[in-house]
């Protein structure tokens, strides 16, 4: 699962010219969903989008605040285009997750955001819609974020040395 995080001053989604969703100050988050995607991948993204500090804190320090600290708004906008390939000009697409299995992980997706923060501070676009989206950057701040790479054969967390690495 991939998250381009925007921290934005206001975001809005438009469908056939209509605003369906929009924020003030808070996260833009763009959405991949990859063909393997599974739930941890989901709790790991949520986690990342919640508490990476990007916000200044009350007291001025820079990077010291995550939006969960700051109670702002959330705006989810899936966008299977995060996992192309190019192929020389040619787009390719196989690794995303296809549509019909990516909307279901898409809405698992809101509502495990929802469950982990405040249900009301999160929007969205509309799934599968041609959208238009309207994001003043705040900075400009913008966070490109992957779920770590599973292996096929082991869930374990990984080992450096004698210290285990985990995220």
């Amino acid at each position: 699962m991939k998250a381009v995080i925007q921290r934005v001053s206001k975001a809005s989604v438009s469908v056939d010219g209509q605003v369906v969703s929009s924020i003030g100050n808070g996260l833009c988050v763009l959405i991949g969903i990859k063909r393997d995607d599974v739930a941890a991948d989901v709790k790991y993204i949520v986690r990342k989008i919640l508490n990476t500090k990007v916000f200044d804190d009350g007291k001025g320090k820079r990077w010291g605040a995550s939006v969960a600290d700051k109670k702002y708004e959330i705006l989810c906008v899936s966008q299977f285009t995060l996992y192309h390939v190019l192929k020389g000009n040619k787009l390719d697409f196989h690794r995303a997750m296809p549509a019909q299995e990516s909307e279901p992980f898409y809405m698992n997706f809101l509502a495990e955001l929802r469950r982990e923060y405040v249900p009301e501070l999160v929007k969205d676009g509309k799934f599968g819609a041609m959208m238009e989206v309207c994001i003043q950057n705040s900075g400009p701040v913008t966070l490109e974020i992957e779920s770590p790479a599973r292996s096929t054969c082991d869930d374990s967390p990984v080992t450096v040395g004698t210290k285990e690495v985990s995220d």
